[in-house]
């Protein structure tokens, strides 16, 4: 069964750091398309952060504080984030998905196959 579970997730202040995990199960991450999404209440799925390869693509919402990254032995798929704002707060979602074309791959969760549950993150003092 082909399964992509989120964690860490959790409340933080203003200007500090998590780190989100997403671990793939009945595929291997490292040969497809990887995509960090959130979604604030009353608000779209934003793309924050793709993975393809060794490429990497951010939101300039997100750019120069967020990081995404893999490690092939635990099939995992991460997202550091450091300087936290209030604007951050969401429920945060890892994609997976073959068809995606790279230089779009923050534009529309519609070409990713897989999700996971998602992870809240709450930002405030």
């Amino acid at each position: 069964q082909l399964q992509l579970v989120e964690s860490g997730g959790g409340l933080v202040q203003p200007g500090g750091s998590l780190r989100l995990s997403c671990a793939a199960s009945g595929f291997t991450l490292d040969s497809t398309h990887v995509a960090w999404f959130r979604q604030a209440p009353g608000k779209a799925r934003e793309g924050i952060a793709c993975l393809s390869g060794s490429a990497t693509k951010y939101a300039d919402s997100v750019k120069g504080r967020f990081t995404v990254s893999r490690d092939t032995t635990r099939n995992t798929v991460y997202l550091q984030m450091n300087d936290l704002k209030s604007d951050d707060t969401s429920v945060y979602y890892c994609g997976a998905g073959e068809n995606v074309v790279f230089p779009r791959c923050l534009a529309s969760a519609g070409p990713y196959d897989h999700w996971g549950q998602g992870t809240q993150v709450t930002v405030s003092s």
